[in-house]
């Protein structure tokens, strides 16, 4: 595979620092990626030569502020295949983009009595405001459970989807188990009972293609900063159907046609649900990460990552004692783990100070803990600029650790 991984390492700054005396490790990216130097030079391009306020203004900082803001919807448009620009939505990240769906959605086609499908696997941002929208309308959340290798159960969903069903709420792919779930075919099972879908894409779109309308996606919602992008960014991709008949979100400038004390109308879509000042600065960055991921290919960036899951899944199974939750065919680049007898917290502590960087406790995803009766795991995650060489010091250090405890 032609992947040229001294290169990209060079683009982030970041990892080549040292963390207590020792090289950095960074294998916490499942929660949020390291930013390349094309991103920071794009947040300084623009404060340094063209920051203004978007939309509407005539001057010259504005108006090339909005150009560039508005090209990176378009990037986005192209990167998930979208049919329509006006399809994509900004948003402060994931969860913004699940509150946007649970409040407008559910404002409008959820009533008392009716049911929301939502995964036992999810991360709490994709639980959570459908439990809120759920108890205002005195609706139920029904759970759609996993096995214990991380796999949805799609013949219980077939059984739970009745007449009482609104919407389905499913990671694509899970932040703990790293299972990508089978989201066409459960896609295509729910358009069968004329049910929309929403799927949280925050673990996916960075690691493998993804393609709205190949899975004929109603809603998809992801975060920049998991995309080695800024943080305070998002996008929510819904089909036009749907958003056209969908109330607004929050009110504000951007989002209105005109106002009165008499009489609000509101902006098409997207600038319907884009309300307020956005982040003008972060977006514009943003494309260039857009860019870099592009550049290297996703299909590239899935093989070498998918390299790694395997080789660090083997060298961990070599370990006595250890557990791996999630075990699926079809899993991205995170390992979740715990060590028989040793707290997941004291790993993550110890293992710092040689320079390795990891996520410890419920990974924001209380039912998958409780699935498996744990207080947490540990959890390693790749990216596109880690390497085999990493894991295998990541190996030493754990076995360090281990012999400490």
């Amino acid at each position: 595979m032609n992947y040229d991984i001294q290169k990209i390492r060079s683009y982030f700054p970041v990892l080549q620092q040292k963390i207590h005396n020792h090289p950095l490790i960074y294998f916490d990216n499942a929660a949020s990626a390291q930013k390349p130097v094309q991103v920071l030079k794009a947040e300084e391009q623009l404060h340094n030569h063209f920051y203004g306020n978007i939309h509407r203004a005539a001057h010259f900082m504005a108006d090339k502020a909005t150009g560039e803001f508005e090209a990176v919807r378009t990037k986005i448009q192209h990167f998930i295949h979208a049919e329509l620009r006006e399809e994509i939505i900004f948003t402060k990240g994931t969860t913004e983009s699940v509150n946007l769906v649970a409040n407008s959605f559910g404002e409008k086609y959820i009533q008392e009595g009716d049911e929301i499908i939502v995964s036992e696997m999810e991360h709490h941002s994709n639980i959570v405001p459908w439990q809120l929208v759920a108890g205002r309308k005195n609706a139920t959340i029904v759970q759609l459970p996993f096995t214990d290798s991380g796999e949805l159960q799609l013949d219980v969903l077939e059984k739970r989807i009745n007449a009482k069903t609104k919407i389905i709420a499913v990671a694509h792919v899970s932040n703990v188990l790293g299972t990508i779930n089978q989201v066409e075919k459960i896609i295509k099972l729910a358009h069968s009972k004329n049910i929309p879908v929403f799927i949280d894409g925050a673990q996916a779109v960075q690691h493998l293609p993804v393609d709205v309308q190949q899975l004929d996606a109603d809603f998809y919602a992801f975060s920049a900063h998991k995309m080695y992008g800024p943080n305070g960014v998002g996008v929510l991709y819904g089909k036009r159907k749907w958003l056209d008949k969908m109330p607004p979100y929050q009110g504000g400038g951007e989002m209105i046609s005109e106002v009165s004390f008499q009489k609000t109308t509101f902006n098409e879509i997207p600038y319907k649900f884009e309300a307020g000042t956005p982040n003008i600065t972060s977006v514009i960055a943003y494309g260039a990460a857009i860019d870099l991921m592009d550049e290297t290919g996703l299909q590239n960036i899935g093989r070498w990552e998918q390299n790694l899951l395997n080789y660090a899944t083997s060298k961990l199974k070599e370990i006595p004692g250890m557990k791996i939750y999630g075990e699926a065919p079809e899993k991205s680049s995170v390992i979740s783990f715990t060590i028989k007898n040793i707290h997941p917290y004291d790993v993550g502590m110890l293992i710092d100070k040689m320079g390795i960087a990891v996520r410890t406790g419920h990974h924001c995803a209380d039912p998958v803990m409780q699935h498996f009766n744990v207080p947490g795991t540990i959890r390693i995650s790749f990216g596109m600029y880690n390497t085999t060489e990493e894991i295998d010091l990541f190996m030493e250090a754990l076995k360090k650790v281990l012999a400490m405890l």
